[in-house]
């Protein structure tokens, strides 16, 4: 197939997606200063519908490009703080006696939106985080024995804290999983912190009026299905994944002896539905390994574990995707 033209696609498809995204982005970058990759990262994890797992200190404006997002497509939005004695019903819902109608009322959690904020998920017990996992494979709760479907368009951001280790509780592979992609945030640079102060003193971030609707999002996530992607770079990616499950076959070792587990199946999933979407960020109908290389500490970094010497050695785990990625062939 010639990769220079989908047939899939119409021209007004890709012509009205390159304009929503960049409606989107515009949105973005007229709030939030810097963070690039966590308004890409945000926008992906938009057009793929999936999760996103932000890590980063206190007062990176993770909560504020959350809301920011749902703002600018008139979503739904809804925060939860992640506390020790946070309960199931707390987020999913619970059901209450009525005693003027001798009958049980369900009455939803807040986990019913478009998107849902966890802010500090690390902090919520593991039976808590567990009854976040239905809702994001399933997309659906059951309360009482009656199973409630989530909206159409449904996207958990969780955020976590790497420095404060007190009181949190660490998320499960299982659960880790279930994260399209996970984003590292870092400090801003002086310029950027100086227009920070800047905005805020002129008030930027207090009108937030949607330039776009959750049509437009579906739009965007039914033509990103139709990017094509090639067969070749579709076994890129699996020899990639099967690259993090053996890596003393493919990397030193060095390095190799740092990694106890590789990635999932989800990770190849994951790592396909983000290529489509970058492909369409980047006004392409057809996916390239560029595409594919670009995403993956998003993709990883939250599916390669290492073990404790990794941790006394200070070996981060995107070295180790570093030596996978240049072990493994482009095609």
């Amino acid at each position: 197939m010639n990769t220079e033209e989908n047939l899939n696609i119409s021209k007004e498809e890709i012509n009205k997606s390159i304009e929503i995204i960049r409606k989107l982005w515009k949105y973005y970058s007229d709030k939030i200063v810097g963070q690039k990759n966590l308004g890409l990262s945000l926008i992906i994890s938009m057009i793929a519908n999936g999760h996103i797992l932000l890590e980063s200190v206190p007062g990176l404006a993770k909560t504020t490009a959350a809301k920011i997002i749902t703002d600018a497509v008139a979503g739904k939005f809804s925060r939860i703080q992640c506390t020790p004695d946070l309960l199931p019903s707390d987020i999913i819902g619970t059901q209450t006696f009525n005693y003027s109608t001798n009958e049980f009322d369900t009455k939803l959690g807040p986990v019913y939106a478009n998107f849902v904020l966890l802010d500090e998920i690390n902090r919520s017990s593991a039976k808590t985080q567990s009854a976040m996992l239905e809702a994001m494979q399933e997309h659906q709760t059951s309360i009482g024995g009656t199973i409630y479907k989530m909206p159409e368009v449904f996207i958990v951001i969780a955020t976590q804290n790497p420095i404060e280790q007190e009181g949190t509780y660490l998320l499960s592979e299982a659960q880790l999983d279930r994260f399209l992609i996970k984003e590292k945030l870092t400090y801003p640079n002086p310029d950027e912190e100086l227009e920070i102060l800047n905005r805020i003193e002129n008030d930027t971030f207090i009108k937030n009026e949607p330039i776009l609707n959750l049509q437009d999002v579906t739009f965007l996530q039914n033509v990103a299905k139709k990017v094509y992607i090639d067969n070749s770079v579709k076994r890129y990616i699996v020899d990639i994944i099967n690259a993090t499950r053996n890596t003393t076959k493919l990397i030193s070792k060095d390095y190799s002896k740092y990694v106890t587990m590789g990635s999932s199946s989800r990770g190849a999933i994951a790592f396909m539905q983000c290529s489509k979407a970058l492909a369409l960020i980047r006004g392409r109908t057809y996916v390239i390994p560029e595409d594919v290389k670009s995403l993956s500490y998003s993709i990883l970094r939250h599916r390669i574990e290492l073990n404790y010497a990794a941790i006394a050695d200070n070996i981060s785990v995107e070295t180790i995707i570093d030596q996978i990625m240049g072990a493994v062939k482009t095609p």
